[in-house]
């Protein structure tokens, strides 16, 4: 795993797995490979009262509702839909159920305005096909036909920002579960169906913000069970989140850095700021572009970590974090710096001058930051 960017979950967590799936003795929907009670512990995490060897850390931080609905729908016929805003975790999600019921999310389409029904269904070798004409063998199967053929979860990312021909080449898929390949022939004997096998399913995402972009028919809304994740509100939860994917990066590093409690909490309160003043704010202009997600708070921190380690005294700093935070923020200009600029004077300063701690340098952090881009 040491030599991969970014491993999968199925490998990243292959020594988990395999003790839990060693361990079930619950009954398994299909060709599963964990039950669906092994499957929510996989995610969740192990608590005491499981009475457990070992300890299963917790992956996804929301409500286990969630993770319990999806989980259900995957066992039945209906594919899965988590939809929710940028950064609330759907992919993530999405992965880890992939990776404890299949042992493969690497089944994936990626929904964009150039994805093509042949990423769905299949497309050719052409040289093989100029060799030998078409058959099995030239055929090149995509992620969800091999899902299906392996009894496996296949996954559509952004499946609205795909056009409507491509979604509706994922209508027949779940409701018929299969998908004819005419340039075989119809002939007695041609292999020219694909038939899923039992397990396959589909989880797809999309993003909320979307809406209107390539909204999805209700022919095709019939056939998924929608699962929404809402943003993190809850500050302890936020910071598990935080604190979780920081420490990854940390180590996938191996970076020896402390982040301290109380910038922790500079970054969540930062981000409450800036999300009720967006909440408040008339018109798209008085608002950051970024979404202000849990996501894009982890990315702040992680470069404030980085830099921190790499051109710093290998020790996260508020003027550092700050200058991430304008950074990381900064989309348009001069729309975005005003509002950052706007933010520091009318909370950040008064709150430095009656609370003190980490924010007196955050505040001089963001103004040299500012400053720099301006």
């Amino acid at each position: 795993m040491s030599d991969l960017l970014r491993a999968p979950a199925e490998i990243k967590y292959a020594e988990e797995l395999d003790w839990l799936e060693s361990i079930d003795d619950n009954p398994k929907p299909f060709s599963w490979r964990l039950s669906p009670k092994m499957v929510r512990l996989f995610i969740l995490g192990s608590e005491r009262a499981d009475g457990l060897d070992r300890e299963i850390t917790q992956k996804w931080f929301g409500d286990r509702s969630f993770v319990e609905r999806s989980i259900v729908t995957l066992a039945s016929d209906r594919g899965l839909l988590l939809i929710g805003d940028p950064g609330t975790g759907k992919s993530w999600l999405a992965e880890l159920l992939a990776a404890a019921i299949s042992r493969n999310s690497t089944l994936v389409v990626q929904g964009t305005a150039g994805t093509t029904e042949d990423h769905v269904k299949y497309s050719w070798n052409v040289s093989m096909v100029i060799a030998k004409g078409q058959s099995r063998e030239s055929m090149i199967p995509s992620p969800i036909m091999t899902a299906m053929e392996a009894g496996a979860i296949g996954r559509f990312e952004e499946l609205t920002r795909s056009t409507s021909d491509v979604q509706d080449a994922l209508i027949s898929i779940l409701s018929e579960k299969y998908i004819s390949v005419p340039e075989l022939g119809g002939g007695e004997g041609d292999d020219n169906i694909v038939f899923a096998k039992p397990g396959f399913s589909v989880i797809a995402t999309a993003n909320s913000r979307d809406r209107g972009v390539n909204d999805l028919s209700s022919a095709l809304k019939r056939r998924f069970n929608f699962v929404r994740i809402p943003v993190v509100t809850n500050k302890k939860s936020e910071a598990e989140i935080v604190r979780f994917r920081t420490e990854e990066l940390l180590r996938r590093h191996s970076i020896e850095l402390d982040v301290p409690p109380t910038l922790l909490d500079v970054l969540l309160q930062s981000f409450a700021d800036l999300r009720a003043s967006a909440a408040a704010a008339g018109s798209d202009d008085e608002k950051l572009e970024s979404a202000l997600s849990t996501a894009e708070q982890i990315g702040v921190l992680e470069d404030a970590v980085l830099h921190g380690n790499f051109f710093g005294e290998r020790a996260l700093s508020a003027r550092t974090l700050a200058a991430s935070l304008v950074g990381s923020l900064t989309r348009r200009e001069p729309e975005d710096l005003a509002i950052l600029n706007k933010y520091l004077h009318g909370v950040v300063e008064p709150r430095s001058k009656e609370e003190g701690g980490s924010w007196p340098e955050f505040l001089e952090g963001g103004r040299d930051a500012i400053a720099t881009l301006s």
